[in-house]
């Protein structure tokens, strides 16, 4: 993804995209904070949505079909609910992250 840029027309402003267009449409978002050795589920699952996941604070380890995925503070990642996913805190710091449910 992209690295923080001033907008135009902005003043002491940042802003790094984290994703562009998505198809589908937001069903629900929620924040998570996940403790150093946290996370879930197990054993992976599946299901008909996918997530967006933003990093706010901390590290994620993403296993999406067994491969795993960093993902750090500032940075996103769309997990395709269909394919075998859970989310993990193997950091020392706690994991603050937003998901946000996308209908596929």
């Amino acid at each position: 993804m992209s690295e923080f840029i001033v907008p135009p027309n902005h003043f002491k402003f940042k802003a790094k995209k984290l994703l562009g267009e998505v198809e589908g449409k937001i069903v629900e978002s929620s924040v998570a904070y996940i403790e150093s050795g946290g996370g879930g589920p197990r054993p992976s699952h599946t299901h008909s949505h996918d997530h967006l996941f933003i990093i706010v604070e901390g590290s994620a380890s993403i296993e999406i079909e067994g491969e795993k995925i960093k993902v750090e503070s500032d940075e996103s990642i769309l997990v395709p609910g269909r394919k075998l996913h859970s989310v993990w805190n193997e950091a020392d710091e706690l994991l603050k992250m937003i998901g946000i449910t996308i209908k596929s």
